[in-house]
């Protein structure tokens, strides 16, 4: 290597598998991308997406200064600029409409960027908006909010410990493409194939063979949406068939009894129409589940974006804890994160649990739930006229023009705002509509700690990313923008001292938090600033932490930097009870809303004399592609066509479809024209699109992605379709038409 090369250690933004990299730098040039074989977590493994991280670096469409809309115009700005014009027409707003007149929305790429993971609730508590929006409600709230109500918080997400695990069933999700959801799990593949290979089976249901059903021992087709009358025949058969063995749990759990009754009418004789899978397959899967002494059931967005999502999120723990596979070697257990996560935070093995529905929405009254209202709510609350209507938005990473459905009424709701702030790293679909525009870095010019997808993770561990190339001197960090925000918010102005309105910020928790300790911690943290500081403080005050000198073995934000490829916490171990913050202090299995909610399912079983549609419709994940700004990275957009309608040759052949043909799908008034692909991996009836296209809006910065613009699945959705219980965005088994089109 010559003098001016340079490693730099990254973990990598694009999916929850958060690999761990290796940057080879020649002064500021990229000029390799790998995996970092020395990563405690992902140990080597490198999908496609990571090479990825230099075009994004490089991106000439990547915004690196502030953008004005003047007269109609984006024209770039100073930052000084840019805070003053929020300034100026921010507060005006709030003055004349209250608080709730200002909406936020968080997108996905927020859990990759600590500053603004950690920076959000300040601003959000400035504002003291009950608007509060994110991609969780089309993605997954139904889980947040089963957990919530079993475990006793949000992010309580068992997760399945792969390595030791016998038996795998996995319903409607995909890690061989997400390497995880919810679930972070850095090379399924390899650790699939080790399953397999010391005895173990995976099982997939899913209405597409998709690449994990490839690679599992056995895959059967399910009806789309119909996923919890398959879990509920699987529950009932537990019960029936006297295979229920709670083991330690027995003593921990409460609910057995009234779970038992609320599925007496469910057997899979009675499920199998409706979901498609014979009673017998789901009596042996039952079987396997209680006979196997390490399994594990585990199900993502297929489970989530339906109206079900919220029963099917807490039947597959159900499933779980009735096997006694929960919190169990093998089964689906609890991390145990470094900082960040609310079960390792006050009393152990008890708490105040979750709340929800504090308020509702004005116009569609959907119920609050984890701070948030659905975003499919907010164009409705755009424009709609009425007191309390929103009239300014913060946009945070996001683009649900494109990500929600029915992206033409929020576009133009957007339009009506009196003012809209955007903080993203491009002109999109979505920050197209703003009046400001705040870029942030590259990830490759900022530090990054992995404050949620620890809680998810296969194994425990903790690393750190020390900026790998350094930024424009001035361009701040994204806390930074978002403090400056709360600031004139708060009436301080946009000019203030950003450092001391943050210390001020931090004493105020401290005192909160430590008392009479506050002033010797708040001494420990100097000289760190900004997120870097709020790691240090959650790090040395969590479960494996030093507590500030009183465990001088323990973690601190020094150690972990001193460990570039991460520092190892071990296997995952059983936490029960020492995990939950139900107030009860034991696992609640029969939360009240959620049997409440099984009267739904079981009218929906009345009505099997309907007619069943003729093409149902469903997503899929793309391992290129996991969010709609992939697109615009040429190594991850070159390649095959990747925006088709797939379905099966017997749904090709009735409607007279041809492969690479054009085909028109239709739901109601709303349709798109798409590209057909042909394969016998869809189920009959099925025709699956995948999400984040639709780049031929107008007023967009996005030159690679325009050149394949694709089409957008949610302008096919409705908005107003949602789970009830949680708010979640229906996005999948929605009756279509499809046609060809000469």
């Amino acid at each position: 290597m010559t003098e001016q090369t340079s490693i730099a250690h990254r973990i990598c933004p694009f999916c929850e598998a958060c690999c761990g990299l290796e940057i080879e730098l020649e002064g500021k040039k990229i000029t390799r991308i790998r995996a970092d074989k020395a990563d405690v977590f992902s140990a080597g493994f490198l999908c496609p997406k990571a090479i990825g991280l230099k075009d994004l670096h490089e991106d000439p469409d990547r915004l690196r200064s502030p953008l004005i809309k003047r007269d109609g115009k984006f024209v770039e700005a100073s930052w000084d600029e840019a805070y003053a014009e929020i300034e100026r027409r921010l507060l005006p707003v709030i003055a004349q409409h209250g608080a709730d007149a200002v909406a936020t929305v968080l997108g996905n790429p927020v859990s990759h960027k600590m500053g603004l993971l950690l920076y959000f609730p300040k601003l959000a508590k400035a504002l003291g908006s009950r608007n509060i929006y994110s991609a969780s409600s089309v993605d997954q709230i139904p889980k947040m909010l089963s957990v919530g109500l079993m475990f006793g918080s949000w992010l309580s997400v068992p997760v399945p410990d792969i390595e030791r695990s016998d038996f795998l069933l996995i319903i409607g999700a995909n890690p061989m493409v997400s390497n995880g959801s919810l679930w972070t799990v850095p090379d399924f593949r390899g650790k699939a194939k080790a399953l397999r290979e010391r005895g173990g089976k995976i099982v997939v249901i899913d209405p597409r063979k998709t690449e994990t059903a490839e690679v599992a021992d056995a895959h059967h087709f399910i009806r789309p949406g119909a996923d919890v009358f398959f879990l509920l025949g699987l529950v009932h058969t537990l019960f029936d068939e006297q295979l229920v063995r709670l083991g330690r749990l027995a003593e921990h759990t409460l609910g057995v009894e009234q779970v038992a009754e609320a599925v007496q009418e469910f057997a899979p004789e009675r499920m199998a129409q409706r979901c498609g899978i014979a009673a017998a397959t789901v009596r042996e899967l039952a079987r396997t589940l209680a006979s196997t002494e390490r399994a594990a059931v585990y199900g993502r967005i297929g489970t989530c974006t339906q109206e079900y999502g919220s029963l099917c999120s807490w039947l597959i723990d159900v499933v779980n804890v009735l096997t006694g596979h929960l919190d169990q070697e093998g089964g689906a257990m609890f991390p145990k994160a470094a900082a960040f996560a609310a079960n390792t935070r006050g009393q152990s093995g008890s708490g105040r649990g979750v709340i929800s529905g504090r308020h509702h929405s004005r116009v569609s009254g959907a119920a609050e739930i984890s701070g948030e209202f659905p975003l499919t709510c907010l164009a409705e609350e755009i424009d709609t006229p009425g007191t309390g209507q929103i009239k300014a938005l913060i946009t945070i990473a996001t683009n649900p023009v494109l990500s929600a459905p029915n992206g033409a009424r929020l576009a133009a709701a957007l339009d009506q705002l009196d003012f809209m702030v955007s903080m993203d790293i491009y002109l999109n679909e979505t920050s197209r509509h703003a009046d400001v525009i705040l870029p942030g870095l590259s990830p490759l010019e900022e530090a990054h700690y992995d404050v949620t997808f620890t809680q998810f993770s296969h194994r425990n561990h903790a690393r750190y990313s020390p900026p790998a190339l350094a930024s424009d001197s001035a361009q701040p960090d994204e806390w930074e923008s978002m403090l400056r925000i709360a600031a004139i918010v708060k009436g301080l102005g946009s000019k203030t001292d950003i450092d001391a309105f943050d210390d001020a910020l931090l004493e105020q928790d401290l005192q909160r938090s430590a008392g009479a300790a506050s002033a010797q911690i708040m001494a420990a943290l100097q000289p760190l600033r900004g997120a870097e500081r709020q790691v240090e403080l959650a790090l040395r005050s969590g479960p494996y932490g030093d507590q500030f000198g009183q465990h001088p073995d323990g973690l601190t934000l020094a150690k972990i930097k001193a460990a570039p490829s991460g520092i190892d916490l071990g296997a995952l171990m059983p936490r029960i009870p020492e995990a939950l913050r139900t107030p009860s202090g034991k696992i609640e299995l029969a939360p009240k809303m959620l049997l409440a909610d099984l009267a739904r399912a079981s009218a929906d079983l009345a009505n099997l004399a309907a007619v069943a549609p003729d093409m149902v419709i469903v997503g899929r994940r793309q391992l290129r592609s996991n969010n709609s700004w992939m697109h615009n990275l040429p190594v991850l957009a070159k390649g095959a066509y990747r925006c088709t309608a797939l379905v099966h040759p017997d749904d090709a052949h009735r409607l007279r479809l041809i492969n690479g043909g054009m085909a028109q799908i239709r739901n109601g008034a709303r349709m798109i024209a798409v590209q057909v692909e042909i394969s016998a991996e869809m189920m009959p009836g099925v025709v699956s699109l995948p999400h984040g296209w639709g780049h031929d809006l107008p007023g967009t910065q996005l030159a690679v992605a325009g050149e394949r613009p694709g089409v957008n699945l949610n302008a096919l959705l409705d908005e107003n379709l949602r789970d009830p219980l949680s708010g979640n965005a229906v996005l999948s088994g929605i009756a279509v038409q499809m046609s060809a089109l000469v």
